[in-house]
Formats: C-alpha cells, sequence, structure tokens
C-alpha cells in the first residue's frame, strides 16, 4: 500500500521520497517514545493502518498473529531494515512493490511460502493462473449465457486468498464494462463485486482475499486511495463450508432445521457466524473451486464430516465431502426438463 500510494503516511517504507518520510515518522515515534522499541512502533503503525476499509483484518487484533506473537524489539528493527536496504550499486529501493497494476496475486503465494504450518494444516497451494482460467471458461461462461450477467452468482467454498473470486470479478466487471460503457465505474464495480462469494476456514487467508478484492474494485473505480474506498460489499466470510449452513438437496436428509438454521449451532471466535449464515443458505449459479486433497484434522473433525455427508467412509481426503457440498451449493433450473448444474472442481 505504501510502496503504490495507497495510503498517504509511510511508516515502513517505500521508492524516493517515501523511505525518507517513513524514516522521519520513525524518528519523530521515538521521540514522542524514547522508552518504547521498534515492536512498539510496528504496533502503531497496524493500528493506525487497520481503520482503513477492508484492512482491519488483515492489520487488526482478531486475525493478525502480530497481535498474539509479537516479534522482540529487535526482531521488529530487522524488519524494517529489511524492506528500508538500498541497492549499493543503483540507489534504489531494493524491496519495491510499485505496480501500476496494483496485481495482488503475489500476496497469496508469498502467505503460502513464508508459512509452512499453515500450508500443511490448510492446504495452502495456489491454483496457476491457467488452471483458473481453463475452469472458470467450463463454469461462469456457460453460466452467463444460461442464465444472464445480472443474475448469475459465484461462490467458492475453499476461496483461500482468492485467485477464483478475483478472476471471476474481473470476468464479470469486463462483460459490465462492454454492456454498459456509460455506466460509473464504482456502480459496476459493484455489481462484479456482487455477484462472487467466497468462503475459508482460514481466516488470514480470507482477509487477503478481501484485500485483493477491495484492491481490484479501486482500480476498476479509479480510486487512488485507500480511506477514499466507497462502502463496497464484499461477500467472504471465514468458517468452515462443510460443516456451516443447511444442505438444501443433500444426500443424507436432514429434517430438523429451517433455511439459513446452522446445525452446528456454534461457531469459533474466529468465524464470521452472520456472514456464514448467508453465504451458505443460499444457492449459485457457479461453484467452482480446486478442493484440499487432504485429510480431516483430527479424530472428531472427521467424524463431523461423516454425520454430514454420505460419501464420506473409512479414511477419505477432503474431497470426498466437498464433491456433495458443491451439489448443495449449486442451483438445479429446471429448463425443458434438463438440470443444469454449473460448477467445477
Amino acid at each position: 500500500m505504501e510502496d503504490n500510494g495507497l495510503v498517504e503516511n509511510v511508516g515502513i517504507s517505500g521508492p524516493g521520497s517515501r523511505l525518507a518520510q517513513a524514516r522521519d515518522r520513525h524518528t519523530l515515534y521515538f521521540r514522542e517514545h524514547p522508552r518504547e522499541s521498534d515492536r512498539e512502533c510496528l504496533e502503531h503503525l497496524f493500528k493506525a493502518v487497520s481503520h482503513l476499509p477492508a484492512v482491519n483484518e488483515l492489520f487488526g487484533v482478531k486475525h493478525n498473529p502480530l497481535w498474539r506473537l509479537a516479534p522482540t524489539g529487535d526482531g521488529a528493527a530487522m524488519l524494517l531494515t529489511f524492506f528500508q536496504k538500498i541497492d549499493a550499486t543503483t540507489g534504489s529501493l531494493i524491496h519495491d512493490f510499485t505496480d501500476k497494476n496494483w496485481d495482488t496475486r503475489f500476496l497469496g503465494d508469498l502467505y503460502q511460502d513464508l508459512s509452512e504450518a499453515a500450508r500443511k494444516k490448510y492446504a495452502l497451494l495456489q491454483t496457476p493462473d491457467f488452471i483458473e482460467s481453463f475452469i472458470l471458461d467450463r463454469t461462469l461462461t456457460p453460466a452467463i449465457n444460461t442464465f444472464g450477467l445480472a443474475e448469475v452468482r459465484m461462490i467458492d467454498p475453499t476461496c483461500g486468498s482468492g485467485h477464483f473470486v478475483l478472476g471471476a470479478f474481473h470476468r464479470l466487471l469486463t462483460l459490465w464494462q462492454q454492456r454498459e460503457p456509460e455506466t460509473n465505474e464504482r456502480e459496476l464495480a459493484a455489481r462484479a463485486l456482487n455477484a462472487v462469494y467466497g468462503v475459508d476456514l482460514n481466516p488470514y487467508a480470507v482477509a487477503i482475499a478481501r484485500f485483493r478484492l477491495l484492491v481490484a474494485a479501486l482500480k476498476a473505480s479509479g480510486i487512488q486511495k485507500m480511506k477514499d474506498a466507497p462502502d463496497f460489499k464484499i461477500h467472504l466470510a471465514v468458517g468452515d463450508s462443510l460443516l456451516h449452513g443447511p444442505r438444501p438437496g443433500g444426500y443424507r436428509t436432514e429434517t430438523n432445521f429451517l433455511s439459513g438454521f446452522d446445525p452446528v449451532g456454534y461457531v469459533y471466535d474466529t468465524e464470521d457466524a452472520e456472514k456464514l449464515g448467508i453465504i451458505l443458505g443460499q444457492q449459485y449459479h457457479v461453484v467452482a473451486r480446486n478442493p484440499p486433497y487432504i485429510t480431516a484434522g483430527d479424530k472428531a473433525l472427521g467424524n463431523a464430516y461423516r454425520e454430514r455427508f454420505k460419501s464420506c467412509y473409512r479414511k477419505y481426503s477432503l474431497i470426498v465431502p466437498f464433491f456433495e457440498r458443491f451439489f448443495d451449493l449449486a442451483f438445479s433450473s429446471n429448463v425443458s426438463g434438463v438440470a443444469l448444474l454449473h460448477f467445477s472442481i
């Protein structure tokens, strides 16, 4: 955000004069807080940025591990030094993330590569661009042709850091721009956002996905500053899409819940209960995802999935219940007696 001018006050680093601004701000902080360390300085910067739209989950206390396991003062100083390093041969900032296209795909890849624990626990493996395009070509495109651009909505029930929802957003936005070139850009971006939904168990991955969607919407709207972001509705939620939400049309008969009722009955503090009820309580024209190819994390969780999904038997991969869940979430629209399901894995 600092390198691309999305925030006005630079606190960590930036190309050109922005690096000097960051260093001046650092000096000023310690004039006012002489007994603190770079750890407190970094936390101060995170708190300030967390008030911006759609960034709270990245920098706020609920999902960011900084607030539970912060670096030492020396460790924080090393981080700041790392991002402020200058190439001695060119005089330019070594780690410069300036990008006129505001491409955020690397954020998901970076999170996957930096956190081995998260990669193993959540099966983080970013889908390559050509596979994402291949799947959306065969799901989103025919769904738009069948149901219409204004009606279609898409969900990724294991959205991770948002590759599929970002790809769907860009496709929908392009089609709206072609159909209504005179319509306000913010309105078209809002329509595209309103058609994409996602759920994931990993709270920080969802925070990254939400940030990526906001940046894409800002770019499409011609907005240059985070503080100027309108109240875009971003339909992403943290939670287990296998456990939460009813199962309309599921293979296992469930009889004792109303529309929107959550059979689990509780959510963790990191999960978004209200959003889960809305997102997983409706069906979609497109269910697109490359699901996790791992087993359940523990015996109790494996048994809980087995209770909800008839296809789970003995030791099973999570792709098995997700296969059922994909069908649950997909619309079944009878056209001339033919059921149309648009989904993929």
